[in-house]
């Protein structure tokens, strides 16, 4: 059974920065968009942060981390990381990995938390 794990979560100030990681556990055949999404407060619809393309690397980002985060993947070592930058209070959130593969799979990490607080 393929699983995603995260890490890299963790309780930070204003304007510092995060590394998560999403490690895959397992194969995935053919896999085509890797995400990272986010959900604050619990029961909130998770919002689409950052997307990457598995075969070549597209980015696309939301308007509020746009400059800020960068999404990247390392298809060898099946990771996909999502840095961080210049964290706001706003940025406080759940963060889940999410992969997109033929024909219809959608498989979800169990979510690492982000808090950024002074």
């Amino acid at each position: 059974q393929v699983q995603l794990v995260e890490s890299g979560g963790g309780l930070v100030q204003p304007g510092a920065s995060l590394s998560l990681s999403c490690a895959v556990s397992g194969t995935i055949d053919e896999p085509y968009l890797w995400g990272w999404y986010r959900q604050a407060p619990p029961g909130d619809e998770r919002e689409l942060v950052a997307e990457i393309t598995h075969a070549l690397g597209h980015a696309k980002y939301m308007d509020s981390v746009k400059g800020r985060f960068t999404i990247s993947r390392d298809n060898a070592k099946k990771t996909v990381t999502l840095q961080m930058d210049n964290l706001r209070p706003e940025d406080t959130a759940v963060y889940y990995c999410n992969v997109k593969a033929v024909p219809s799979i959608v498989i979800w990490g169990q979510g690492t938390q982000v808090t950024v607080s002074s």
